[in-house]
């Protein structure tokens, strides 16, 4: 429980010094600097998580070990839905997703939800980098506090 809210409180402090630090007009670079951080501590996780398992055997298989094992350990909760056209293109969807709920569960903070959103995006194309998948990774916000997590695989 400690260790829970421990991470809440450096994420919230780390996108709160990342925005107090950086002018509007620099949002986008705001964004950017969480995003390659949560891309550093992803990378960190798979490698610790992933230490004692075998291979996954495919695409599919590394995508259920982001929605249950890493997202259990890191969130202590597995992704509500995931979804995918089977070409590349994998939406896994969180009904509160737990950085969200602190913000404000009505429609006034929705254009603060990218900021929220940049470390954990970073967080999963980190993890899916470490495992050999190359992938973009983009948060969407219709209704707080649930988010998708859109992953699209680059291949080549």
């Amino acid at each position: 429980m400690a260790d829970e809210i421990l991470f809440e409180l450096l994420h919230m402090e780390i996108v709160g010094h990342l925005q107090r630090s950086s002018q509007k007009d620099e949002q986008d670079q705001c964004i950017a600097k969480l995003e390659s951080i949560g891309f550093r501590i992803g990378q960190s996780l798979a490698e610790r998580f992933t230490r004692d398992c075998s291979r996954f055997k495919d695409e599919l298989d590394t995508m259920k070990f982001v929605c249950k094992d890493f997202w259990n350990t890191v969130y202590k909760k597995q992704i509500d839905n995931l979804r995918t056209n089977h070409q590349g293109v994998y939406v896994l969807q969180d009904n509160r997703f737990r950085f969200l709920t602190h913000i404000s569960s009505g429609k006034q903070y929705m254009e603060a939800a990218p900021k929220y959103l940049a470390l954990p995006c970073g967080m999963i194309r980190g993890a899916l980098a470490n495992l050999g998948v190359n992938c973009v990774v983009t948060a969407e916000v219709s209704t707080m506090p649930a988010c998708k997590f859109q992953i699209q695989i680059q291949r080549g």
